[in-house]
C-alpha cells in the first residue's frame, strides 16, 4: 500500500489456478504463437496511444492527488483503456476497408507501459506532496516557527521542475537492469499486480476478450460522454464560494458543515468501484471519527489544549493536531509495513541464497515445464542490456544530479545528492523484493525516512526545502525501480521483449516529465491549489513541509496534548495492521485500513461518502450478475473517471480565461 498522499493499492484478488501454478492466465492453453521482433511491438499508433492516455490519466492524478490525495491504482484501467483504443481504432480502419497491423498483446503492454510511466511522474514528483509543500502559499500557511524560516520555499515554474524530474526520474530505471533475471526469472517473484495486469491483457486477446470488448468500448464511451457532460453542468451551477452540487447539504446542513455530504464526483465514484470495498469503509470510518467525533470534542477546549489567536493553518492550532494525528496514523501503518517486508524480504533473500528456492514455473500435468514457459525465458533473456551500461548510465546520471540539483535548490548540498545516489541501489532492490513478495511499493516510506534524517542534517535555515528535495530524490530512485519490475513481470508473462519495454519506460518517462510540469501549472495557475477551505485543498503539501517542520525542531512546535493524541493513533495503526496479518481471513477482511483511515483527518467525509456509493454500486451489481460486472465494472469506471476529469481540462482553461459559471446554486436555513 502506497501514499502519494495516500496511493491506495486495490488488494490483488488472485486468480484461481492449479496448485503450484503461480502465473495462470485466461491465454496459458494458447498456441505458441509467433513472437514479434522488439521493434516492431514499439509503433506510432502505440505511442501516440500511450502519449493519449498519459495525459488523460495525468489530468486525473493531478486533479485526485490536488484535491484529497488519495489515488487508486489505476494501472489496470490504462490497460483496459489501451485496449480499447487501438482496439477500437483497428475496427474503425477495417470498416473503411483500411488494412492495418494487427493490434497484439505484446503492443498492448508497451502502450500500457509507456501511458503508465508518463502519469505516473504526476503522482511520484511530489505535485501534490513535496514540490507543492516548497511553495510560498504553503509556507504562510505552516505558521511562524524556528524551523520554518524565512526564505525557505520555492514557487513553482516549468523549467526547474522538468529538469528536477529529469534529473531524479531515470536513475531508478537503471539501478536494477542487471538483476532482472534474477528477480523476475530466477527468483520467480510474483510481483501480483505485474501478474494481474499481465493476465488481464492475455485475457483481452482470446476470443472471449474480443467479444467482450464490443461491450466494454459501448459502456466506457457511454459512461465517459455522461460523466464529461454532468461535469459541464455542475461547473454551470458553481458560480461562487459554496456554490453548485459540490456543496450539495445531502445530509443536511449540520453535517453538510462537518464535510458529511455527497457531492456529486464521478471521479471518486470511480475510483470506489475500483477499489476494495474495505478501503473504502475505511475511508468513511476515519471520517466519523474525525470530523464526526474528534475535531468537535478538541474545539470545544480552544483557548486551553491549542491557543485562540493562532491561524487556523498553523501547527499550534486545531491544525496541528489534524496534521500530526493523520501522520501518526500514516507513519504507523508505514513503519509496521516496512519492518514487515524487511523481515519478509531478508527471509525470502535467505531461502534463496541456500537454494531452498520455489519453483513456479508452469509445469504440464506430467510434470514437464510447459512450452509457452520456454518461450517466455527465452524472449525474457534475450535483449539484455549490458550490466556496464547500465552501471555507466546510473553514474552519468548521477553526477548531473550532483551538479544541478544545488543549482536548482541552494539548501541542498552536493554530498546529499551523492548519499542519496549510492544508497538508492541497496534499497531499490530491497524494495523490489519486497513488492515482488507482497505487492507493496516502500518507495514513499523511504522517501518520508530520508526527509526526516535530511531535514535534521541540514538544520534550521535549510533543512525543510533540503529534506523535501532529498526525500523526493530518494522516493524517485526506489520507487521508480520497483515499479520497472512490476512492467518487466508483465513483459513476461505477455512474452514481450525487455529491450522494448526498457524503451517504451523511457520514453513514457520523457513523456511524463514534460507533460507533468505543463499540466500543473495549469492547474496552479487556474485554481486556488492549497486552500485548506476549498475543493483544491492538496493536503499532503502541507503534510510533508510540517514533517520536515519536524524533522528540524523535533515536537516542541505541536500544541498541548498532540504528542500524547499522535502517541496513541500511532499505536493504534501498527495494531490494526498486526491485527489484519495475524488474524484468520474470514475476520482480517473486516478490519478497516490505517492509511486509508488517515486521509479524511485533513480533508474532511465528502469523498469518503462518493467512494462508498461506488462500492454500493458493484455490491448491488455482483449481487445481480457477477460475472457481467467482473468485465464491465473496470470498464464503467474508467469512463467516469475520465469523463470527469478531462472536463478539468477545459474548465482549466475558462478559468484562465476569466470566464467564470453564470449560476449559484446554494443553500442556507430558512429564515
Amino acid at each position: 500500500m502506497d501514499v502519494v498522499g495516500a496511493r491506495i493499492e486495490p488488494e490483488i484478488e488472485k486468480h484461481e489456478a492449479a496448485e503450484g501454478d503461480m502465473e495462470s492466465d485466461p491465454a496459458l492453453e494458447r498456441e505458441l504463437e509467433p513472437v514479434p521482433r522488439w521493434q516492431d511491438e514499439l509503433t506510432v499508433r502505440g505511442m501516440v496511444a500511450a502519449l493519449l492516455i498519459g495525459f488523460i490519466y495525468t489530468v486525473i492524478v493531478l486533479k485526485i492527488v490536488l484535491s484529497t490525495g488519495m489515488l487508486p491504482t489505476l494501472n489496470v484501467s490504462a490497460a483496459l483503456l489501451s485496449f480499447l483504443a487501438l482496439r477500437g481504432w483497428t475496427r474503425l480502419l477495417d470498416r473503411f476497408g483500411i488494412v492495418s497491423r494487427p493490434f497484439t498483446r505484446q503492443e498492448n503492454t508497451i502502450v500500457q507501459t509507456c501511458g503508465v510511466a508518463c502519469y505516473t511522474i504526476a503522482f511520484g514528483g511530489g505535485f501534490g506532496s513535496t514540490l507543492l509543500g516548497l511553495t510560498k502559499n504553503t509556507y504562510e500557511l505552516s505558521g511562524d516557527s524556528v524551523g520554518n524560516g524565512p526564505g525557505s520555499y520555492k514557487e513553482p515554474g516549468i523549467g526547474w521542475m522538468t529538469a528536477f524530474l529529469f534529473s531524479c526520474s531515470f536513475g531508478g530505471l537503471l539501478t536494477l537492469i542487471p538483476l532482472r533475471k534474477v528477480l523476475v526469472v530466477d527468483y520467480k517473484l510474483t510481483y501480483p499486480t505485474g501478474t494481474a495486469t499481465a493476465v488481464l491483457i492475455n485475457g483481452f486477446h482470446t476470443s472471449e476478450g474480443d467479444k467482450n470488448s464490443k461491450f466494454q468500448i459501448r459502456s466506457f464511451l457511454k459512461y465517459f460522454g455522461g460523466s464529461f457532460v454532468w461535469s459541464f453542468f455542475q461547473w454551470f451551477n458553481a458560480g461562487g464560494d459554496a456554490c453548485g452540487f459540490v456543496q450539495f447539504p445531502t445530509f443536511g446542513l449540520k453535517a453538510w458543515k462537518q464535510t458529511f455530504f455527497f457531492d456529486f464526483s464521478l471521479t471518486y465514484v470511480g475510483a470506489g468501484m475500483i477499489c476494495p470495498h474495505i478501503v473504502n469503509v475505511s475511508t468513511l470510518l476515519g471520517a466519523i471519527l474525525s470530523y464526526g467525533i474528534l475535531w468537535p470534542l478538541i474545539s470545544k477546549n480552544k483557548g486551553d489544549w491549542y491557543p485562540a489567536n493562532v491561524p487556523e493553518s498553523s501547527m499550534k492550532s486545531l491544525y496541528g493536531y489534524k496534521a500530526c494525528i493523520c501522520i501518526a496514523l500514516i507513519i504507523g501503518d508505514g513503519l509496521y509495513h516496512f519492518t514487515k517486508i524487511i523481515s519478509i524480504t531478508f527471509k525470502g533473500m535467505y531461502r534463496q541464497f541456500s537454494g531452498k528456492r520455489a519453483d513456479n514455473r508452469v509445469r504440464n500435468v506430467d510434470n514437464t515445464v510447459s512450452l509457452e514457459e520456454l518461450q517466455r525465458e527465452e524472449i525474457f533473456k534475450k535483449g539484455n542490456l549490458p550490466a556496464w551500461m547500465a552501471y555507466t548510465g546510473y553514474a552519468l546520471i548521477s553526477i548531473v544530479a550532483v551538479v544541478t540539483t544545488p543549482i536548482i535548490f541552494r539548501q541542498v548540498k552536493w554530498y546529499y545528492v551523492v548519499i542519496a545516489y549510492a544508497v538508492a541501489p541497496m534499497l531499490g532492490f530491497a524494495n523490489s523484493y519486497g513488492t515482488g513478495l507482497t505487492d507493496i511499493n516502500m518507495g514513499y516510506n523511504y522517501g518520508k525516512i530520508s526527509l526526516f534524517i535530511f531535514a535534521g542534517w541540514a538544520g534550521r535555515d535549510n533543512g525543510v526545502v533540503a529534506g523535501l528535495v532529498t526525500g523526493t530524490l530518494v522516493k524517485q530512485l526506489v520507487l521508480i525501480s520497483a515499479d520497472l519490475m512490476q512492467d518487466f513481470k508483465t513483459g513476461y508473462l505477455t512474452q514481450t521483449s525487455p529491450k522494448s519495454m526498457m524503451v517504451a519506460q523511457a520514453i513514457g518517462t520523457v513523456m511524463g516529465c514534460i507533460v507533468s510540469p505543463l499540466t500543473f501549472m495549469l492547474f496552479y495557475t487556474a485554481f486556488d491549489i492549497g486552500n485548506p477551505t476549498g475543493y483544491w485543498k492538496a493536503p499532503y503539501a502541507l503534510i510533508y513541509r510540517n514533517m520536515a517542520i519536524l524533522g528540524v525542531e523535533g515536537f516542541s512546535v505541536l500544541p498541548k496534548y498532540c504528542l500524547a493524541l499522535s502517541g496513541g493513533f500511532f499505536a493504534f495503526a501498527a495494531l490494526l495492521s498486526m491485527g489484519r496479518d495475524v488474524m484468520p481471513h474470514k475476520y482480517r477482511k473486516y478490519v478497516p485500513l490505517p492509511m486509508a483511515m488517515a486521509v479524511p483527518f485533513l480533508v474532511g467525509g465528502s469523498f469518503a461518502i462518493d467512494m462508498c456509493v461506488g462500492s454500493l454500486v458493484v455490491f448491488v451489481w455482483n449481487k445481480m450478475n457477477k460475472k457481467e460486472a467482473g468485465y464491465m465494472v473496470p470498464a464503467v469506471a474508467s469512463g467516469l473517471i475520465c469523463g470527469d476529469g478531462i472536463w478539468t481540462f477545459p474548465s482549466s482553461l475558462l478559468a484562465l480565461a476569466k470566464i467564470k459559471p453564470p449560476i449559484c446554486m446554494k443553500f442556507t436555513p430558512a429564515p
